[in-house]
């Protein structure tokens, strides 16, 4: 019987016979893949998952393969070429949208930022009407469920109830928004986990690949919340109910401060895959929204970008979709911010500087 002492702490080439460390992916003599027989595995079964139109399968298959590649080799460039490929065709297929209703469009054309947004984003939408199911995987999970409960029982302590279940339903649709986009990369993610007074978190098991990835799964979470909170105003019309006006606005704030282009927050998450021009195109955004809506943390929002702009040249590329999505968010949510509910202006706004929603955790 072999001892625990008795485990390799060296790998072997079966091609040159060279030795060198565990954590090498391939001979650095010959280049020969340590895990060749796993990858021809992997790649046989991704190619038969996109053949019969399995793409998500596909997606994490490829990303399996990607993770035992080395990054300086070609196939791991080819690999990421055919993650690209199925990432890219998968947000060409059209999407079923609702049918439209006259009147509600007419009704809608008159908000400008929030309209466009709704109408750039319809597939989204379209999703959450059709495929809604998505939301209750958190209340599946013992663990996401009881650190659910934790949280609101914090906050109900301070604030009451209502507002509690509110914020941590807010908090935990954002979440979900980080979820579906991990899924639709082929990026497998937990639930999402609770803390109190701090948001949540989602894990991945792995990390998008791209910036362009990254920024896609970072601005996810604030279009979801975006979502969610223009829910409460509609609810909050309808039923003439200050309470889902004063979560909506709540909703909006916590969300644009997630939009803070900063390490690990989705903003700086989208703003790593902006260029130079877009970064100073993203901060006139937020300074004409500051001026329109009178919100104080766009400011902040504001320094930070002009220093981002300033400071960091971003990619070669420019990213459209990151742009556009950054900057409806910003146009969108500073909206929200703007809305006259009959409950006291600072303590909502003093919650949801407190409260950030959480990050996606590799």
């Amino acid at each position: 019987m072999k001892s625990a002492s008795s485990a390799p702490s060296s790998h072997v080439c079966k091609g040159c016979g060279l030795e060198f460390p565990l954590s090498a992916l391939a001979c650095p003599r010959c280049q020969r893949l340590v895990h060749r027989e796993r990858l021809q595995a992997l790649s046989a079964e991704a190619k038969a998952a996109a053949d019969a139109g399995q793409r998500e399968r596909a997606l994490t298959l490829w990303r399996d393969v990607l993770a035992l590649l080395p990054d300086s080799s070609r196939q791991h460039a080819q690999v990421q070429a055919r993650i690209s490929s199925l990432t890219e065709a998968a947000g060409a297929q059209p999407e079923a949208s609702p049918p439209a209703r006259g009147a509600g469009n007419r009704a809608l054309a008159g908000l400008g930022a929030v309209g466009l947004l709704l109408w750039k984003f319809k597939a989204v939408l379209a999703f959450v009407l059709t495929k809604g199911k998505i939301l209750l995987l958190g209340l599946t999970k013992t663990s996401t469920l009881f650190s659910m409960l934790l949280s609101m029982g914090v906050y109900w302590t301070i604030w009451g109830w209502r507002f509690a279940v509110g914020l941590v339903l807010s908090i935990y649709i954002h979440e979900i928004g980080h979820v579906v986009a991990l899924r639709r990369l082929g990026i497998a993610a937990s639930a999402p986990m609770f803390i109190p007074g701090l948001g949540a978190v989602v894990r991945a098991h792995q990390y998008p690949s791209t910036e362009a990835e990254d920024a896609e799964v970072g601005l996810a979470g604030p279009l979801w919340g975006l979502g969610a909170a223009l829910a409460c105003w509609l609810a909050g019309v309808v039923w003439q109910a200050p309470f889902f006006t004063a979560m909506a606005r709540v909703g909006a704030v916590i969300n644009l401060f997630n939009l803070m282009p900063i390490w690990q927050l989705d903003g700086g998450r989208g703003f790593r895959a902006l260029d130079r021009r877009q970064r100073w195109i993203a901060s006139a955004v937020i300074g004409a929204a500051a001026l329109l809506s009178g919100e104080g943390l766009l400011m902040l929002l504001l320094l930070i970008a002009v220093g981002r702009a300033v400071m960091d040249r971003g990619p070669e590329q420019p990213n459209r979709r990151a742009m556009v999505t950054y900057a409806g968010l910003v146009l969108a949510l500073s909206w929200l911010t703007t809305l006259s509910v009959d409950a006291p202006r600072e303590p909502m706004l003093a919650l949801a500087r407190v409260t950030l929603t959480g990050h996606v955790q590799p």
